[in-house]
């Protein structure tokens, strides 16, 4: 029969965990983890505590072992490696903001490359063009991908002419060769 994996915390240990669980900045896993933990101290066993959380036991045990290794400090995600994600800060935000529903009333469309460049030339902000795309989703900028056409500045005389003279070699032309059997 397999062991199964007991934790029994330290009151310094809960009330340190009940800190760590009452963060509002916790990763998901970090939150999955901690609360393991925590069943487990109530007497609840791994499958229990995997069912409760909806995860799998050997995430569970993974905790476990996490916590026996390091403590209530070993918990928390391991930092990442590469550079740290660019934010723009809350002045930019709101300016970029301001540039986009003036240019929505004015019936102005941009890119998010476009909006990249603008960024750079008068915020003075680097930042690529998919990571500004992600984060205008996360602030609730909804858009479509616009259509490349000219119809709103083609002169209607000039169309109907055109559309004449199609029709006209399309009625010679085709028709002609189709039923002469060329």
């Amino acid at each position: 029969m397999p062991r199964s994996l007991r934790v029994e915390l330290t009151d310094d240990q809960r009330r340190d965990l009940h800190a760590l669980l009452a963060r509002r900045d916790l990763t998901a896993y970090t939150r999955q983890r901690a609360e393991c933990i925590r069943f487990l101290d109530r007497g609840m066993t791994a499958p229990a505590v995997a069912d409760l959380l909806e995860c799998n036991p050997v995430t569970v045990r993974a905790a476990v072992h996490r916590f026996h290794d390091g403590g209530i400090e070993a918990l928390p995600d391991a930092p990442r490696p590469g550079r740290p994600a660019r934010v723009l800060g809350g002045a930019d935000r709101a300016a970029l903001a301001g540039l986009l529903d003036r240019s929505a009333a004015a019936g102005v469309t941009w890119t998010v490359p476009a909006l990249r460049d603008w960024l750079h030339e008068e915020r003075g902000v680097e930042i690529s063009a998919d990571w500004l795309w992600e984060l205008l989703r996360r602030d609730g900028f909804r858009w479509k991908r616009t259509r490349d056409s000219l119809r709103h500045k083609a002169d209607p005389v000039l169309q109907q002419a055109a559309k004449a003279q199609l029709e006209d070699l399309r009625t010679y032309g085709w028709r002609r060769t189709r039923a002469g059997g060329i």
